[in-house]
């Protein structure tokens, strides 16, 4: 640690890799590069369960500067906090699904649980001096329970997924609790300006703040820093990954499958959030309105599954495969299946050689917080014949990937006339189009957005 700065002590659902060995995702990835090079703690939950649960002696391995803590969960408490109100409640009212959430007392009495036992644990770790990084929908109340133990220091908050409008939000019962407790951060983060005013106007509309100059929000005697700090990835390291030979051997094996037909990829975790439905639904119209593709496509689409405990992700699954099976079923022949589904995962050098081999990349969510994926394929592409970004309007990155061919994911016609767009680029605008998201892209790295967000918190005003 450098002299005079003050330890990073980073706090997420999940802790680790340090080192991303091609497995870590785009939190992990940011987090392990700040401490890597400032030293510090990393605490979160163990992944594992057991019967004393968050007051089970807490395990701590130590690599160089950097100390990662981590604490069990009771059986009850992952149940409650993460599978009941992170999951069936906070996670689809975010992503503006209020179809979709559910809401119960007992699960929000388990959240607020387990952010009072974090907090906690944490407390005697910590000292006034460090810089608390507080991440993501799982831990909302912590920043006000480390308070409640007596911490005196600067605590950030960054949320990774969007903040819906208040009109959607104000459905969550606890919303104005939940609200307030985050105002016991110094500076909360968002991923988009959106995400950033939605926040605002929750604040001033339902709990009577007021708007300062600097990006500021007062509510009552708190004030607080509510800013946009878009999350990035490593780029050069990801370029790297993608003439890795573990990414060349599958580049080589997607070029085998597809022969001499154009590769269409999308690459996302099982989840309703991701518009998958709609995303197959418009490679169908593809081959619908624009049959010179049928036989000279392959759609593969890559989407590990994810949180198969609850109902909404098994339905999801069924009706993919299903409509996977009525598009093959249309259009296959003899020797081509237009779509294929793989519910498996990559790590990220095998991704980046899918990504390097396909022609367009798929990334349409109905909304999303960021969408690293749409990153990762920029960074991967081959410079001699770069493939075409297609993106949702309601990712996150299309702020900084306007260079995209933007489109409206609920929209089935849209989807087609891009894709075809996509497939029909001649090479000077396929080329344009990706040197300027390339600049975007290594612009905004992962440790950027660390040394963004972490000099704003070390600048926020004296408590």
């Amino acid at each position: 640690m450098a002299e005079g700065q003050r330890r990073l002590v980073a706090v997420s659902n999940r802790v680790g890799p340090l080192n991303d060995e091609g497995k870590a995702g785009g939190l992990a990835v940011g987090l392990s590069d700040a401490l890597r090079r400032r030293g510090g703690l990393w605490f979160g939950w163990s992944g594992e369960t057991s019967d004393e649960g968050t007051f089970k002696d807490a395990q701590t391995q130590v690599h160089g500067d950097v100390s990662m803590t981590t604490i069990d969960m009771t059986e009850e408490e992952l149940e409650g906090f993460y599978y009941g109100y992170a999951n069936r409640s906070l996670w689809p009212l975010l992503h503006y699904r209020l179809d979709l959430a559910q809401f119960d007392r007992q699960s929000e009495r388990a959240y607020r649980s387990v952010n009072q036992r974090f907090a906690a644990r944490l407390a005697p770790l910590v000292t006034d001096d460090d810089l608390v990084w507080v991440h993501d929908y799982h831990f909302f109340f912590l920043g006000s329970e480390l308070r409640q133990c007596g911490f005196k220091g600067k605590i950030g908050f960054f949320l990774h997924i969007p903040f819906c409008p208040p009109e959607i939000f104000t459905a969550l019962p606890a919303s104005h609790d939940l609200v307030r407790a985050m105002l016991a951060y110094d500076v909360v983060g968002f991923q988009t300006d959106t995400d950033r005013r939605n926040f605002l106007a929750f604040c001033v509309r339902e709990l009577g703040g007021e708007k300062l100059e600097g990006h500021r929000i007062k509510v009552g005697d708190r004030v607080v820093r509510a800013d946009t700090f878009p999350i990035g990835i490593d780029a050069p390291g990801f370029e790297r990954f993608a003439v890795s030979p573990e990414a060349s051997e599958h580049e080589e094996m997607v070029r085998e499958m597809v022969g001499d037909r154009l590769q269409i990829v999308g690459v996302d975790r099982m989840d309703y959030s991701k518009g998958l439905v709609e995303r197959f639904r418009g490679f169908e119209r593809l081959l619908e309105d624009y049959p010179e593709n049928r036989g000279k496509v392959q759609f593969l689409q890559v989407a590990p599954l994810s949180r198969s405990e609850l109902d909404a992700y098994v339905e999801l699954r069924s009706e993919l495969e299903e409509l996977a099976g009525h598009i093959n079923g249309r259009f296959a022949t003899l020797d081509w299946t237009p779509i294929q589904i793989m519910t498996r995962g990559f790590n990220r050098r095998a991704l980046a050689g899918i990504y390097r081999a396909a022609r367009v990349c798929l990334v349409t969510p109905l909304r999303d917080g960021m969408n690293l994926v749409a990153k990762e394929f920029v960074a991967a592409q081959d410079p001699d014949d770069p493939g075409v970004l297609l993106l949702s309007r309601f990712a996150g990155a299309r702020a900084e990937l306007p260079d995209a061919v933007i489109v409206n994911p609920y929209s089935t016609d849209d989807v087609a006339r891009a894709l075809q767009q996509a497939l029909t680029m001649p090479f000077d605008e396929r080329n344009r189009r990706w040197k300027a998201m390339r600049a975007a892209v290594f612009a905004g790295t992962s440790s950027n957005w660390c040394d963004t967000f972490l000099g704003a918190l070390e600048n926020s005003e004296e408590r």
